[in-house]
């Protein structure tokens, strides 16, 4: 797949002036500052717990100023969250292309598709042209033979009929873009994530609400519906980074295409790229040497002793961030 060049904003950190308050924390407990800009608590089994530390997020990613309060969690224990505000599109990076045009376009001119086969395309226009084959269903045409025009989502009243469940079936057949001006430049959003993990006693599950943010202010979105989507003949094409647009989330990622990977490590290890609800950090998939971690569990975490139990983000290819949750979110 072709890489294409994005303008990239600085990353400053933003100065928030914040009581950062530990909650299940030990009288016994030390906190000190790791070179990835995060908070460490250890606990009494000597297991470093890494705090949600605001000064993470890049400049321009929050809408407001992180606010604390109480909070119930998943296992119905009062806790300490951070309630926080993100702004709905990426602070450090531009957003797009989408579809192709032509049945003629290029890789740069046109963003990619991803459906878990495994496999990330490039929206070319002969890939286009080729959905017949590709999914061995003759109902494929988003294309008019006689043009070479893709048959494209251009206007608002358009993007509102096809990036929805139940695709109207005008817009069956097209290539779904929505442009980020429909949502006035993003949808903010407010999480509320528990400032210091808590570990679960048992995975918890997924559903399809996002799963986290993104350190540069933007939703980290749970795995596509592409069986609707498909099966609507549409494709919900991302942009490079592995984002893309409705009218009800706005701007949001659904994978990890190294973008958002806005926290660098000093130490070589992946660069991280935001939280998950549980609390727990959420990193790149390899690090700088493009190796992957081999002793994930199940929701894709692992410990160390810099990060404490943090996440490793799977591959755009897998239409997926993380696995599960390993701690605790609040209700």
């Amino acid at each position: 797949m072709s890489k294409k060049l994005f303008k990239t904003k600085s990353a400053i950190t933003i100065l928030l002036t914040l009581l950062v308050t530990g909650c299940g924390s030990s009288e016994d407990s030390t906190t000190a500052t790791t070179d990835s800009g995060s908070d460490t608590t250890t606990n009494t089994n000597s297991d470093i717990v890494i705090e949600v530390n605001p000064l993470n997020f890049t400049s321009g990613a929050l809408d407001s100023e992180v606010a604390t309060q109480t909070c119930t969690l998943t296992n119905n224990e009062e806790a300490q969250c951070y309630e926080i505000q993100i702004a709905g599109a990426p602070a450090s990076h531009e957003i797009g292309i989408f579809c192709p045009r032509y049945t003629t376009s290029n890789a740069d001119e046109a963003g990619i598709w991803f459906d878990g086969d495994g496999q990330v395309y490039d929206l070319t226009g002969e890939f286009i042209t080729n959905l017949d084959t590709h999914y061995n269903d003759s109902n494929w045409k988003l294309y008019n033979e006689s043009t070479g025009k893709v048959n494209v989502t251009t206007t608002e009243a358009s993007c509102a009929g096809a990036a929805r469940p139940d695709v109207e079936e005008q817009y069956q057949n097209h290539c779904v873009e929505c442009a980020i001006d429909y949502v006035d430049g993003g949808i903010s959003q407010t999480v509320l994530i528990p400032i210091t993990p808590v570990k679960a006693s048992s995975p918890i599950s997924i559903g399809r609400d996002n799963i986290g943010i993104s350190l540069n202010g933007v939703a980290l979105a749970p795995p596509a519906p592409v069986d609707a989507i498909l099966g609507a003949y549409t494709i919900a094409a991302f942009d490079d980074c592995a984002g893309h647009i409705n009218l009800v989330e706005g701007y949001h990622y659904h994978g990890a295409a190294g973008c958002s990977e806005t926290l660098e490590q000093s130490n070589g290890h992946a660069g991280m790229l935001g939280y998950a609800l549980d609390g727990y950090g959420i990193f790149g998939m390899v690090d700088s040497q493009g190796n992957e971690d081999n002793d994930l569990d199940s929701c894709r975490g692992h410990y160390d002793e810099t990060r404490g139990y943090h996440y490793h983000s799977a591959s755009i290819a897998e239409n997926m961030f993380i696995g599960c949750y390993s701690g605790e979110i609040a209700r």
